[in-house]
C-alpha cells in the first residue's frame, strides 16, 4: 500500500521538476520562488488545505492566494498534482499563446486559481477580502450545529509584497478585524531582482505584524515540512488573530550553482544548471516525468470529494431546519438577482423619476441605495473615510464595529486605504456572497488605481463610487478636482464608467452595476446640484443602452451636442439658446461608454447620425472626445489642472459654459 507521503522531499521536488522544465521549454520564468517554496506547498497543500480538485467552485472550500504570483509554477505545479484540471501537456505549454498557464496565475483562466496575482502584494489584500468574507458569511448564515461556512485563507506572499504600501494597508485592517482564519506564510528568502534585500528592506517584518495584532512565528525552517506542519496546526488554534509563519528559505534551493542568487529569481536554469540540478535532487527521470508513487500521494480528488460529500451532508440538514435561509444563502454565493428585482426596479426607477429632485448624483446615488437595499442584502459598502461624503450609507444601514463583528453590518469603514480598501473589496467579490462597494473622491482613485483594473481583468462585479468628479469641486482646489480621471478610466478595457447627469440615470447606473456578471463598474459622480432632466418612458428605458438622445429637435438636427455629468444641463441650455436663434440641434446624454459601444451599429448611427456636426461638452479634458467628435468636431473641456475657487466661477474661468457650447455650434454650422 502507497504510503499517504512516500517522503516530502519526494514530494516537493516532484514541484521543482515541473518548475524547472516548464520554464526551461517556455524560454522565460521564475523558477527561483517555486523552488524556494516547494516544501511550504506540500504542507499546506497535503495536510490542510480543504478543497476538491473535482469541483473548483465549491462553496465551502479553502482559499488560496498566490501574492507573488510570479512564482505560478508552484500553484500550478499543485493544481496539476492534486487533479484540477491542469494537464501535463498544460504544463507543458507554461507561457505560451493559447495556453491555459499564463505567466501569471489569472483568475476565471486556470481551473483552481482564486484571484489574478502578478502586481505583487495585491494577493495579499485579495485574501483579506476572502477571510473578511467568510467571517461576514459566516455571522449571518451559520446555526448551532450548521457552520456552513467554515473555511480557511491561505495566502503566500514573498519579500515584494511585504515592501509594497498595500501590505501595510490590507493586513492593519486584518489586525483590527481579526481574522483569524487568514494565515499567511512569508517567504523570507532575502533576494529579490536587485540582490540582497538587506539593502532596502530591513523591517523588522514579525514585530511590524505584532502591531498590527497578529499573531506571528517566527524562524521557521521553510524547507521542513514537519516544522511547516506544526506551525499550520499553531496558526489554526489562534482564532482571534490572523498569523504570519515567517519561513526562512532559499530560493531556487536544489539548483547547485543558482540557489540563493538573483539570478534564479527570473530566468531560466538552463540545460546545464538543469542537468545539475536533477543530479544534486537524485532524480534520474527524464523532464516532466513525476514518479506513480508521488503522484499518488498528490492526488486530493478521493478526499476533496469526501469533504465536499460531507460538507453538502451538513448542508441538507441545514436546508430541512432552515428553508429561507438556505434559500438566501445558494442565491448569493451563486450571485443570481432576487427574483422581484427587474419589477421592484422598475417601480422604483418610476418613483425617482416623479420626485423629479435636482440634487447632486452623489445625492441621487444614496437615494438609489435607499431604494434597492432592501432588495440586495449583499450590498457590503465601505468607504476610505468618506461615507459621509460618497453618500454610501442608506436608511437601516449598520456599520461593522471591528470590535463587535459577530454583530453584523452591511457597511464597512476602511479609513484612508483606498489602494487596500478596492483590493480587498476585489477579495469579497471573488469569494462570493456579496456585492461589495468602495467609496473615495474620484481623484483619489489614482490610489486604488491597478486593483480596479484588476477587477476588470478578472471579470468580476465590483463597485467603484467615485464622487466629486471635476471642478465643481471647487474651493478644495486642483488638489482635489479631478481632470484627467474620468477619461483614463474609460479607457480600461471591460470596466463600466458612468457618468449620470441627474437622479434618474444615477439609478439606472446603479441597476447596470447591479446586474453586471463579469465587469466591475465605476459610478463618477457629482459633488454639485444638478437639475433633473425630463424624459418619456422611452427616452428613460434607452438610458440602459448607456447613450440616447435626451432632448431632440423638430427635423433634421444641424448639430448634435454630446455631454455627461453636470454638463448635460449646459448642452440643454444651449438647446433653449441655438432653437431661439433658428438652429436645430439635438441633445445626447452619454453616461456609459462600456454600454453605449456594446449596442449594435444601427442604434449608434441612430443616436449620432453621421455626416452632421458635433460638440461634446465635459469638464475634463478632451482628446478622449475625439473618438465622438471627430478632428473636424468641437470639445469643451479643459487640458489643464484647474483652480481654486467657487465652483461656478471656476466653470466660467475655463469657459464651460451654456454660451460657450452656442459658441461652438455657431462656429460649426
Amino acid at each position: 500500500m502507497l504510503s499517504p507521503f512516500p517522503s516530502s522531499t519526494a514530494l516537493a521536488d516532484a514541484i521543482r521538476i515541473l518548475t524547472i522544465d516548464a520554464v526551461q521549454a517556455a524560454g522565460c520564468g521564475h523558477p527561483g520562488a517555486p523552488m524556494g517554496m516547494a516544501e511550504m506547498g506540500v504542507a499546506l497543500w497535503t495536510r490542510h488545505l480543504s478543497h476538491n480538485p473535482a469541483d473548483p467552485k465549491w462553496v465551502n472550500r479553502d482559499r488560496f492566494a498566490l501574492s507573488n504570483g510570479h512564482a505560478s509554477m508552484l500553484i500550478y505545479s499543485m493544481l496539476h498534482l492534486t487533479g484540477y484540471d491542469v494537464s501535463l501537456d498544460d504544463i507543458k505549454n507554461f507561457r505560451k499563446l493559447g495556453g491555459r498557464l499564463p505567466g501569471h496565475p489569472e483568475y476565471g483562466h486556470t481551473p483552481g486559481v482564486e484571484t489574478t496575482t502578478g502586481p505583487i502584494g495585491q494577493g495579499l489584500a485579495n485574501a483579506v477580502g476572502f477571510a473578511l468574507a467568510e467571517k461576514l458569511l459566516g455571522i449571518e448564515f451559520n446555526q448551532p450545529g450548521f457552520p456552513i461556512v467554515d473555511h480557511y485563507t491561505y495566502a503566500f506572499v514573498g519579500d515584494g509584497c511585504l515592501m509594497e504600501g498595500i501590505s501595510h494597508e490590507a493586513c492593519s485592517l486584518a489586525g483590527t478585524w481579526k481574522l483569524g482564519k487568514l494565515i499567511a506564510f512569508w517567504d523570507d528568502n532575502g533576494i529579490s531582482i536587485d540582490g540582497r534585500v538587506a539593502d532596502w528592506f530591513s523591517d523588522n517584518t514579525p514585530k511590524r505584524f505584532e502591531a498590527y495584532g497578529w499573531h506571528v512565528i517566527s524562524g521557521v525552517d521553510g524547507h521542513d515540512v514537519e516544522a511547516l506542519d506544526k506551525a499550520i496546526q499553531q496558526a489554526k488554534a489562534e482564532t482571534d488573530r490572523p498569523t504570519l509563519i515567517c519561513c526562512r528559505t532559499i530560493i531556487g534551493k536544489g539548483s547547485p550553482n543558482r540557489q540563493d542568487t538573483p539570478g534564479v529569481h527570473g530566468n531560466p536554469l538552463g540545460d546545464a544548471e538543469i542537468a545539475a540540478t536533477r543530479a544534486a535532487l537524485g532524480i534520474t527521470s527524464g523532464p516532466f516525468e513525476i514518479a506513480a508513487d508521488v503522484r499518488a500521494a498528490w492526488n486530493a480528488r478521493d478526499v476533496g470529494a469526501q469533504r465536499q460529500q460531507k460538507w453538502q451532508a451538513l448542508f441538507e440538514g441545514y436546508r430541512a431546519a432552515f428553508p429561507a435561509k438556505a434559500a438566501e444563502f445558494e442565491r448569493r454565493v451563486n450571485g443570481r438577482l432576487p427574483k422581484n428585482f427587474a419589477a421592484e426596479t422598475a417601480k422604483l426607477l418610476a418613483t425617482i423619476d416623479a420626485e423629479a429632485k435636482s440634487v447632486a448624483t452623489r445625492h441621487g446615488s444614496q437615494r438609489a441605495l435607499n431604494a434597492l437595499a432592501p432588495l440586495m442584502p449583499e450590498f457590503l459598502s465601505g468607504s476610505a473615510d468618506l461615507h459621509a461624503c460618497t453618500m454610501t450609507e442608506w436608511d437601516g444601514c449598520k456599520h461593522l464595529r471591528a470590535d463587535a463583528l459577530e454583530e453584523g453590518g452591511n457597511v464597512l469603514d476602511y479609513g484612508i486605504r483606498e489602494f487596500g480598501m478596492t483590493a480587498i473589496v476585489n477579495g469579497l467579490a471573488l469569494h462570493g456572497g456579496f456585492l461589495p462597494i468602495a467609496a473615495t473622491f474620484l481623484v483619489f482613485s489614482e490610489y486604488a488605481r491597478n486593483a480596479i483594473r484588476m477587477a476588470a481583468l478578472m471579470k468580476i462585479n465590483s463597485i467603484f463610487v467615485l464622487t466629486h468628479d471635476s471642478i465643481g469641486m471647487g474651493e478644495d482646489g486642483p488638489t482635489h478636482q479631478a481632470v484627467e480621471q474620468t477619461a483614463t478610466l474609460r479607457l480600461v478595457p471591460n470596466l463600466d464608467v458612468w457618468r449620470p447627469c441627474d437622479s434618474v440615470e444615477t439609478f439606472v447606473a446603479w441597476q447596470a452595476a447591479i446586474e453586471h456578471r463579469d465587469s466591475p463598474t465605476a459610478l463618477v459622480l457629482t459633488r454639485q446640484r444638478v437639475p433633473h432632466q425630463s424624459r418619456d418612458a422611452a427616452r428613460i428605458e434607452a438610458i440602459k443602452r448607456g447613450g440616447y438622445v435626451l432632448s431632440d429637435c423638430a427635423g433634421t438636427p444641424q448639430a448634435v451636442i454630446i455631454a455627461t455629468g453636470s454638463e448635460v444641463s449646459l448642452a440643454m441650455g444651449a438647446q433653449a439658446k441655438l432653437a431661439a436663434e433658428g438652429v436645430a440641434v439635438r441633445v445626447v446624454s452619454l453616461p456609459s461608454h462600456f454600454i453605449f459601444e456594446r449596442q449594435d451599429a444601427a442604434y449608434r448611427d441612430d443616436v449620432l447620425p453621421r455626416g452632421i456636426p458635433r460638440v461634446a461638452v465635459e469638464a475634463g479634458v478632451t482628446d478622449y472626445w475625439r473618438k465622438y467628435v471627430g478632428l473636424e468636431g468641437a470639445v469643451i473641456g479643459l487640458d489643464r489642472f484647474g483652480e481654486c475657487g467657487p465652483a461656478q466661477e471656476v466653470y466660467e474661468f475655463f469657459g464651460i459654459t451654456t454660451d460657450k457650447v452656442v459658441e461652438a455650434v455657431k462656429g460649426l454650422v
